[in-house]
């Protein structure tokens, strides 16, 4: 496969922070409508990447193609309007907004002068507010207050707002965190449901809930690609055993 087939293409990609690598020539491909979850015990650099990717930290060194489109020399705010979206581990929602507004108002208006001009809600923005609430779970909850959701709902509700820009990259730093026993199952499921026709990339620590959502699991660690594979096949490779209960 070219590299022009991917998504996502990184390569030779680096960054020093004060001549510490947190990023040391790693290599990374993602396929269209891919699910990979990545792992690593702390310091591996997994947010790191999310941050280069996003345009939040600058690399040092090497490329991040993004649909064949070199991303390094972008500011953040483009490299959104290309489709790549990113959530964050606190959620960032409108607390006094309803659902409805939270999604609303991310809708990407602003994408021409007309729009920013003189933005309504028009039948299009609804419809695409109820299709993403239905994608999240939230569509008997349009009208409720955002800071009475729950914890999990919230989580899903920014996922929403993501959405609504309609990415074609959505990266997840630990969604499930803090999250109840069935949340993480709706969660789980949402994100099969969202990786239909888009890449996603998930950082996750609880190892029961990457097995049940990676296409491919993707292991770092001091800022390199440990392994790379299926769940069992990562889970069973001595030099993952060794990073993860070694220390």
């Amino acid at each position: 496969m070219s590299n022009t087939d991917f998504t996502l293409a990184v390569e030779d990609l680096s960054v020093s922070f004060d001549g510490f690598k947190a990023i040391d020539a790693l290599n990374l491909y993602l396929d269209r409508d891919e699910l990979r979850v990545i792992i690593g015990p702390n310091g591996a650099g997994k947010t790191t990447l999310l941050d280069l990717i996003c345009g939040k930290t600058r690399a040092t060194g090497g490329s991040i193609k993004f649909k064949n489109e070199e991303l390094t020399g972008m500011a953040e705010y483009q490299r959104v309007r290309l489709g790549i979206g990113r959530k964050f581990q606190t959620p960032s929602i409108y607390e006094n907004l309803s659902v409805f507004q939270n999604l609303e108002v991310s809708y990407p208006e602003g994408r021409s002068v007309f729009g920013a001009l003189a933005f309504q809600c028009t039948s299009a923005v609804r419809e695409r507010v109820q299709a993403v609430a239905a994608d999240i779970g939230l569509a008997d909850r349009l009208d409720t207050e955002a800071g009475l959701l729950s914890h999990g709902q919230k989580q899903w509700l920014e996922i929403g707002m993501l959405l609504m820009q309609e990415p074609e990259l959505l990266m997840l730093d630990e969604p499930i965190a803090g999250m109840s026993a069935r949340e993480r199952e709706l969660t789980a499921e949402l994100l099969q449901r969202i990786c239909k026709n888009r890449s996603v990339i998930v950082i996750e620590h609880d190892m029961e809930f990457v097995a049940r959502i990676a296409h491919k699991v993707t292991v770092m660690h001091q800022g390199k690609i440990l392994a790379e594979g299926p769940m069992d096949k990562v889970q069973a490779d001595p030099k993952v055993i060794d990073v993860y209960l070694g220390h």
